[in-house]
């Protein structure tokens, strides 16, 4: 990332921490003076077999466990590639979204974890929301050698579909944070919870949707369940989900590649009425379905047929789709590290205070 006159320029021995807690994954990350990646580790929390989840405050325990490990990972190769390395900031997600009374408590374990670093070495400490990293994640290129939207300050629409979320947002980035405001997704339940409870039922760990994927490149349709209705960018899957549950057993999985093939048919046609809609060419998708193999390759396909087909009759905008590294899709630290990193160099006051009253209240 290029700063210039008017941001403050890191030396070559600043470093800048990420840290986020969610539902299914301890990560942490260390962007160097730059802004590019230079550690990352994220691993899924243990579920037990054949449960769909975790208890939030399992979650949070298990992370407590983990980040001292984590953490002292990522301070250890800093600190054999770059002696005199020092972390300038910390940052770390501590809610959901970037809206009032946003709030889950497995969260608060990199909370904890931030603010207390921040105060053992006098730095600034920044808090952003889930899914402000995830955005950033795939627009600021983090992995790649451009960024994804080249002027985030003007409306995007972002997919964030995921096993806790599946959401259409129109974004814009707002000084050092993502503005989100919800324009479509699903009425009831995740497109990876679909996939996960499907998953488990047919005796795959959770979360299931990677294993589902590559059956699902592996073999043709053959059978799937109803096309799912959009109605102004607002949808319901529970249905979907009754008729892929009837379907989907150990010895049976022969409904997956239909699974699949529904969604890109889904994820396609709401891309393409929103983008319509909102006059909006550029598309971000990130969570962790948004890793899938079959649909990076399938969804592009369905939304290239729609655009086609439309045009023929009427003036369209076909959306231009960003999904970003699969390493990042899904959650991870180098979204919230790099807006750490923009606020440290814009001069952004600590929100360490803040963190402390939300933390306390």
């Amino acid at each position: 990332m290029k700063t210039d006159d008017r941001k403050i320029r890191p030396d070559e021995n600043s470093f800048f921490l990420g840290i986020d807690t969610s539902n299914y994954k301890t990560s942490v990350s260390l962007l160097d003076h730059q802004g590019a990646l230079f550690f990352q580790k994220s691993e899924l929390l243990e579920v037990k077999k054949g449960e769909c989840g975790l208890r939030q405050s399992t979650a949070y325990f298990n992370h407590g466990r983990r980040l001292p490990s984590f953490l002292k990972e990522g301070l250890d190769c800093m600190r054999e590639k770059c002696p005199e390395g020092k972390i300038r900031a910390v940052a770390l997600s501590f809610r959901p979204r970037n809206v009032e009374k946003s709030y889950m408590p497995v969260f608060l374990a990199g909370l904890e974890a931030g603010v207390n670093i921040g105060n053992a070495l006098n730095i600034p400490v920044y808090g952003f929301s889930h899914q402000e990293g995830h955005i950033h994640s795939v627009i600021s290129g983090t992995l790649n050698e451009h960024p994804a939207v080249e002027e985030p300050e003007k409306p995007f629409i972002f997919f964030h579909i995921s096993g806790g979320t599946t959401e259409a947002l129109l974004c814009s980035l707002d000084g050092i944070h993502y503005s989100a405001e919800i324009a479509g997704g699903t009425k009831d339940i995740s497109l990876g919870q679909l996939l996960d409870r499907a998953g488990v039922q047919a005796g795959f760990p959770f979360p299931a949707g990677k294993y589902l994927d590559q059956l699902a490149l592996a073999a043709p349709v053959t059978v799937k369940p109803s096309k799912v209705r959009i109605r102004d960018g607002w949808f319901n899957l529970s249905g979907q989900e009754t008729q892929v549950r009837k379907m989907i057993t150990p010895d049976d999985c022969s409904c997956v590649p239909g699974i699949f093939h529904m969604i890109s048919e889904l994820l396609a046609e709401e891309a393409f009425f929103l983008c319509n809609k909102y006059g909006i060419t550029d598309l971000v998708i990130a969570g962790g379905v948004g890793a899938s193999k079959y649909l990076r390759t399938n969804v592009p396909k369905e939304l290239e047929g729609l655009t086609g087909m439309r045009k023929a009759t009427t003036e369209t905008i076909g959306p231009r789709i960003h999904w970003g590294s699969p390493e990042l899709s899904g959650d991870n630290g180098s979204g919230i590290a790099g807006l750490g990193y923009n606020a440290w160099i814009s001069g952004e006051p600590s929100h360490a205070n803040m963190l402390l009253d939300f933390l306390n209240r």
